[in-house]
């Protein structure tokens, strides 16, 4: 695992090489609420700004409800709401997509390294775009699919990292999208992006963790087009 994790710091950058390129920022809030013996609410807010912080690319609300099967495994079903600035010729504006998304999630621990495992399946309505009045409108949706698998693990600093309560720690992760059954909405082919992220972070209890990092977003576009996206990205997680 480790062998792995220490290759994508090297593979994904050389990946990336022949892309265009962007620098972004991006927020995310990450929380979860108990709400009752084995189920809870999944509740993520998140900010993305175009290239060089120009002004907001994406507003992204995303909730859902967990069931908790034990301790290391959670599954969930949950709907997004996604409002992103899009451009049509010389008009520029924002259009919704409408997501339906089910998920699996397995935690479990090797030796000092506590790893999540997430598989993601999304049913995406994407806004078909016209110009109104010189305004960007909604003519119907497009529809795609999406496949989803996410790995992360944080390394605290302080040890024994299975009763890691408080304190700094780091985090990596990386992130697989791949689409499927009916592509044209999207980039027609299988393979859509790749996330990988290596970030600093402070538990301060049980409940919340404050980190700052970097992610790589490498963006397979139609045709031959490619987009190798910088991102300094800030992220809280609530658990109550």
């Amino acid at each position: 695992m480790k062998k792995y994790l220490f290759t994508l710091c090297f593979i994904l950058p050389v990946f990336s090489l022949h892309a265009q390129t962007q620098f972004t920022g991006w927020v995310a809030s990450f929380n979860s609420f108990k709400t009752g013996k084995r189920t809870s609410i999944h509740a993520d807010v998140q900010l993305r700004s175009t290239d060089n912080l120009a002004q907001v690319q994406t507003l992204l609300l995303r909730g859902g409800l967990n069931v908790h099967i034990n301790k290391k495994l959670i599954v969930t079903a949950g709907y997004a709401f996604i409002h992103n600035y899009r451009k049509l010729g010389e008009v520029t504006g924002y259009a919704p997509e409408h997501r339906i998304w089910e998920q699996l999630i397995y935690n479990h621990s090797i030796k000092t390294m506590l790893l999540t495992h997430r598989v993601r399946i999304e049913q995406r309505f994407i806004s078909k775009i016209i110009v109104v009045n010189n305004k960007l409108e909604t003519d119907g949706y497009a529809t795609a699919n999406r496949f989803r698998y996410f790995m992360r693990t944080v390394l605290p600093f302080k040890k024994p990292a299975s009763a890691f309560s408080n304190g700094m720690f780091a985090a990596l992760q990386d992130e697989v999208f791949l689409n499927f059954a009916d592509k044209s909405a999207v980039n027609g082919k299988a393979f859509d992006q790749n996330r990988f992220y290596l970030a600093i972070g402070y538990r301060f209890n049980k409940t919340f963790d404050l980190e700052a990092g970097y992610m790589n977003q490498y963006i397979n576009g139609r045709g031959n087009a490619t987009t190798n996206n910088h991102i300094i990205q800030l992220a809280s997680y609530l658990r109550l």
